[in-house]
């Protein structure tokens, strides 16, 4: 029915942000309001290559709200630390200016490594943090919510961001990005983009800007198609550098924003066919034999935790993943539960790496723990692929959504003594280690732990 962008774009004029003509009509849109005077999209989604000028484009919106709309609050992040910063470090930029000095008092500004924030004199703030360190829980009243890196985003972290929005007024989500690797947890990312070109999404805006498939790399009708600000702002020179620099599918999906055939699926270490051939029905209790159990962290920051068990069962190896939750505060109460209940039981937990602090805390608890080695380790995630991929022993798991994503998205990485799953880029990767060791233990300690009273 209307649009706020009038009133946006004359304060963004005043305080010397001008718009491209792309940007306007973006902008058109992503201020469109109902009847009722809110937002038409609550959720927006802009899928541009880099180098096109979204984080200018957002970045203008955050400051022209925060000037209009006094005590507004912008959270500002990204799945990775530095990008964040990067985004800081250039509206710091911009704060600078002469233009914006009776908005802004530049020596209130924080720059503190995890507390980077703007704050504006009439009590707004644009504030800054990186998902992966799970900074931005804690937030009340956020009236807009910006996900940079938009393609590095779980259905989980999307679960934690959202209540920071419960308390306010016409709130907006806008996420920005690129087409998701293989590697990424994009299920957000994806899931909005098919409900937009199915025409099942209600007050959402999608917005991809992206080549011609299949045409030369380097097609100038391509580059104009897929980036708005290209050839004026974005120049010839930029685009071979990141030609020259990137692999061919990351110059496709960077550069020119096209998206991956969704056909050719990600599950790039375990077949999607087979994984899903290995389901098993749920198993009664007594048909469970040496169960074991195994916590791991996320990786790098120890976020969340997970508890995988495996045993045999109708004849095959069979894991489940028991619980998986935020901190570590949950993880003793709940093995000592386990514990009580199927006694004696083994523990196999890492000493080193984010469940380091956790090993300790299971010592002092009393806990019979099985720590296995490097050596170990490499074995460990041998067995688990050769039973689940090839199985040998037969292998079955329970149908787990979450752990299904962990699968879809592992990879692995060379180790001394063989190889692990990969760790960078795969923040839900736990969870598929947690049944690994689970399987480890009931293999090299099963013998310790008596069969279930109950199932988990």
């Amino acid at each position: 029915m209307s649009t706020g962008y009038p009133a946006t774009e004359a304060t963004c004029r005043r305080i010397g942000i001008e718009f491209d003509p792309w940007q306007a009509d973006l902008n058109q849109c992503i201020l469109a309001k109902d009847a009722d005077g809110l937002y038409a999209a609550d959720t927006v989604e802009l899928s541009i290559p880099r180098q096109a000028g979204k984080t200018y484009d957002v970045g203008g919106l955050a400051f022209a709200d925060s000037i209009i709309n006094a005590g507004t609050t912008t959270v500002w992040t990204a799945h990775r630390f530095k990008v964040a910063r990067e985004s800081f470090n250039e509206m710091r930029a911009w704060a600078k200016s002469p233009k914006l000095r009776a908005h802004i008092d530049y020596d209130e500004i924080t720059t503190a490594a995890g507390n980077e924030a703007i704050p504006f004199r009439n009590g707004s703030r644009i504030l800054f943090a990186a998902r992966e360190r799970g900074s931005v829980r804690g937030f009340t009243k956020v009236r807009r919510l910006v996900l940079d890196e938009g393609q590095i985003l779980s259905e989980a972290a999307l679960a934690d961001l959202v209540p920071t929005m419960n308390q306010a007024e016409n709130p907006q989500v806008i996420l920005m990005g690129t087409p998701p690797k293989p590697t990424d947890p994009s299920e957000v990312w994806t899931r909005l983009r098919e409900e937009a070109l199915t025409g099942e999404a209600e007050g959402l805006l999608y917005v991809e800007f992206s080549g011609i498939p299949g045409a030369d790399p380097l097609d100038e009708a391509s580059l104009r198609q897929a980036n708005p600000s290209y050839p004026r702002r974005t120049s010839r020179k930029a685009i071979l550098r990141l030609y020259k620099l990137l692999s061919p599918e990351d110059y496709s999906r960077e550069a020119l924003g096209i998206w991956d055939d969704a056909s050719e699926g990600r599950w790039l270490v375990i077949p999607k066919a087979t994984w899903l051939s290995r389901v098993v029905a749920p198993i009664a209790a007594e048909e469970w034999s040496g169960p074991a159990f195994a916590v791991t962290a996320a990786w790098p920051d120890a976020g969340r935790y997970a508890i995988g068990v495996a045993g045999e069962a109708g004849g095959r190896l069979t894991v489940q993943l028991v619980d998986d939750g935020e901190g570590m505060g949950w993880v003793i109460p709940r093995l000592a539960e386990l514990r009580d209940r199927r006694q004696p039981c083994a523990v196999v937990v890492r000493d080193r790496g984010p469940t380091a602090a956790l090993h300790a805390e299971l010592v002092k608890a009393g806990f019979e723990l099985t720590t296995p080695w490097v050596k170990e380790s490499a074995a460990a995630f041998g067995t688990f692929y050769n039973s689940a991929v090839n199985g040998e022993p037969p292998f079955g798991h329970f149908a787990q959504p979450g752990l299904d994503e962990s699968v879809e998205f592992a990879q692995r990485e060379p180790s001394a003594d063989g190889w692990r799953w990969a760790v960078k880029d795969a923040p839900l990767i736990y969870r598929l280690e947690a049944v690994t060791l689970a399987a480890w233990g009931h293999a090299t300690r099963g013998h310790l732990v008596t069969a279930p009273a109950e199932i988990f």
